[in-house]
């Protein structure tokens, strides 16, 4: 049994600074580009169409107005969160093109949507090179919604944006995993005293893609699930200088692929989000053709047979669901467990055995899911199965994934020692 791929177009700008006082950014173009390079049908996947963002006009904000582009990009997040949900509802994996970093906003309400449906908790694995963690209570003034997006979605900063319907967090602190923030980042420190657990480069390249992908599994098994944010700026600029706030010390496309194959490798993992890869800068095309081919081989798993969707659908009860009761390690949450919810998965499969090996587990077809609700399995269109940003970096490595020795970087994990290019970050 397949998942199949949906492919929704998130182009909304709306997060970043102008790059000059009389442009936009460009990331809103990526979408474009990414299609452009066969996409879509490399991947097999259903066009779930495009989500046409507000009009980004930048003009009127000055320090202290607070998050520039806040209704439009509250509006922009409760609509795509929406279509997420359609395409999870449909049992196939959303795999969404922004976009800026503020796309997350609705991905994140459509996790929390999901979560309260199936009365558990919606994890996030965060991989890119900026912590985007900016907040009022670590900044003297907030702007841009991309360079805040995490701290937003861990439920910090203005209610508009990090309370949206009412819901705040969208995930917990607990539930987040960080991949790929370079070693010397801005908000390290407010990461960790929020118990935030972090892989910064240095040391997702001594353990491993691979292994990394595991930890995570391991770190969010209490979880019904996880959502994947994506931003291609957790490239080193000496591979992918395309992005608006490229910064040295990142890592190579092959550890990515590898990376994202163990976090897709895994029915619990529940959709990924690709954000800011700029075409403005890539003329040629050249880095959205490697984006593409790095995308393609990393969601290979989640079309390869035996790949089961999780059945996360609710009852429509017309009553709130009851609050999460899953089992944790987490000191002062309850560990006594509760009934699964109707359609929910069973708390056995949230074990981090059964999350890490990719299949429900055992019983889960007579754990309250009505064998008529199971997934069945999806082919494709002709009825064929799927074939198998201003932080200082320091150069500091405790070692590399050997990986990296086929991806141009040099043998201690180092970058090139100079990037093709350095701007200032436009979420900042």
């Amino acid at each position: 049994m397949m998942r199949r791929i949906a492919v929704l177009d998130a182009p909304s700008n709306l997060g970043l600074r102008p790059p000059t006082s009389t442009s936009v950014p460009g990331c809103g173009k990526a979408p474009g580009a990414l299609r452009d390079q066969g996409l879509l049908p490399r991947l097999r996947a259903r066009d779930a169409g495009c989500l046409t963002s507000p009009r980004y006009d930048a003009g009127h904000w000055r320090p202290g107005d607070g998050v520039c582009h806040a209704h439009e990009i509250a509006d922009y997040s409760a609509a795509l969160a929406d279509r997420i949900g359609a395409i999870i509802d449909r049992s196939e994996f959303p795999v969404v093109l922004g976009g800026d970093c503020s796309i997350l906003l609705g991905s994140a309400l459509a996790m929390h949507r999901l979560g309260e449906a199936v009365g558990g908790r919606i994890g996030l694995v965060f991989v890119d090179g900026h912590s985007d963690f900016r907040h009022p209570g670590n900044a003297s003034y907030v702007g841009a919604a991309a360079g805040e997006a995490l701290a937003l979605v861990t439920g910090r900063g203005q209610a508009d944006l990090a309370a949206i319907e009412g819901r705040r967090p969208y995930f917990r602190d607990i539930d987040v995993v960080v991949f790929g923030i370079r070693a010397q980042d801005e908000y390290r420190l407010d990461l960790q005293a929020a118990g935030i657990i972090t892989r910064p480069v240095p040391t997702l390249r001594s353990e491993g893609a691979a292994r990394s992908a595991q930890w995570a599994h391991e770190q969010l098994a209490d979880c019904a699930g996880y959502w994947v944010h994506v931003d291609v700026d957790v490239l080193d600029p000496a591979v992918m200088p395309a992005v608006d706030a490229p910064e040295p010390g990142g890592i190579a496309f092959a550890e990515l692929e590898i990376l994202l194959a163990g976090l897709v490798d895994t029915p619990h993992c529940l959709g990924v989000e690709l954000t800011v890869f700029d075409p403005d800068y890539d003329p040629d095309g050249a880095y959205a053709a490697e984006i593409v081919n790095t995308v393609v081989a990393g969601l290979r798993p989640v079309t390869a047979p035996g790949s089961v969707p999780p059945r996360l659908r609710a009852e429509k009860t017309g009553r709130a669901a009851p609050e999460p009761r899953r089992p944790t390690t987490h000191p002062g949450t309850p560990v006594t467990p509760g009934p699964p919810a109707p359609g929910s998965l069973a708390p056995s499969s949230l074990a981090s055995g059964s999350l890490a090996s990719g299949s429900l587990a055992p019983g889960a077809e007579t754990a309250g899911i009505p064998g008529e609700l199971l997934p069945q399995s999806t082919l494709d269109d002709q009825g064929h199965p799927e074939q198998a940003g201003s932080n200082d970096w320091n150069p500091a490595q405790d070692g590399h994934d050997p990986i990296a020795d086929e991806s141009g970087l040099g043998d201690t994990g180092d970058p090139a020692e100079e990037s093709s290019v350095r701007r200032p970050h436009p979420a900042a």
